[in-house]
């Protein structure tokens, strides 16, 4: 595991507890070599009408925070409603 995936897992770690009080979850699918991260939403987060500024706002900042060459955090199967 490369030092940017244990630092983007590492974000994730800190956030997932707020996540699974809603019912949802979130997986890392890949860091491209661009330094786009793409995750899997599951659960409620993946259908919630909140989940593109819960990206934004919880996710991706909480990312930025401890890997700030990341440029963006992308949903891969995000549900747009």
């Amino acid at each position: 595991m490369s030092d940017l995936t244990a630092r983007v897992e590492s974000a994730l770690d800190q956030i997932r507890p707020y996540l699974q009080a809603d019912g949802g979850n979130v997986s890392l699918v890949e860091i491209t070599d661009d330094h786009i991260v793409k995750l899997e939403l599951h659960g409620a987060c993946k259908s919630c009408s909140m989940s593109m500024m819960t990206m934004k706002a919880g996710i991706e900042e909480s990312i930025k925070r401890i890997a700030p060459e990341i440029k963006s955090v992308e949903a891969i199967n995000l549900a747009i409603v």
